[in-house]
């Protein structure tokens, strides 16, 4: 590739310059196909657990019936919500802050509930700030599955920290998001900031 790149940076400077479409990978020939390897260790752990299915439908209900926080990557719990890490995550620290009540749309929450939704946003936002001191969050929810809802029948709320410049190539060419820390990490340090 940088050969490609310094041939067409002469080619430009020549005023040759001229954009050739790059082969795509099928069309190649069988030594020049290539395979990148993006290395995730921490995966294996994952790929390993021995686990039983939870006997709830909802995966976010099944959080709630389990006391082993780190082993849910949940960082809070208060009296109506809970903060857990997202397991795929779209930076480090992304968070979900989550109602106990099993509701698909936050205007089905009590007063109460919805109280409770803000204030510990808020205390995560703070938390996020201690350990990462992000440049700016990402802070809002996918109502419905037509709106990119992962979940659609469990309203969560979405808090991702985000930096000036965390967008790179490998989203956009590789379809690949890099996370450089492991969740059990990032739950470590959030946990301690958080109390």
């Amino acid at each position: 590739m940088r050969l490609q790149l310094s041939a067409l940076n002469q080619h430009h400077r020549e005023g040759t310059a001229h954009v050739t479409k790059r082969p795509r990978l099928w069309d190649r020939p069988s030594p020049q196909r290539r395979l990148d390897h993006l290395y995730t260790p921490w995966r294996m752990a994952y790929l390993r657990k021995q686990s039983k299915a939870p006997e709830v439908d909802c995966v976010f209900c099944a959080k709630t019936m389990t006391t082993d926080d780190a082993s849910e990557h949940v960082v809070f719990r208060s009296d109506h919500v809970y903060v857990t890490l997202n397991i795929y995550p779209y930076n480090n620290g992304h968070l979900m802050i989550i109602p106990y009540a099993h509701v698909s749309s936050m205007e089905e929450l009590s007063p109460e509930a919805l109280t409770d939704l803000m204030l510990t946003t808020n205390r995560a936002l703070q938390a996020l700030r201690r350990v990462y001191n992000p440049n700016g969050f990402n802070v809002g929810a996918n109502l419905g599955s037509a709106a990119g809802a992962g979940i659609a029948g469990h309203f969560h709320l979405h808090v991702v920290p985000r930096w000036s410049g965390d967008t790179n190539f490998m989203p956009v060419v590789g379809g690949t998001r890099v996370i450089p820390e492991l969740l059990d990490d990032t739950w470590a340090k959030l946990r301690d900031a958080w109390e």
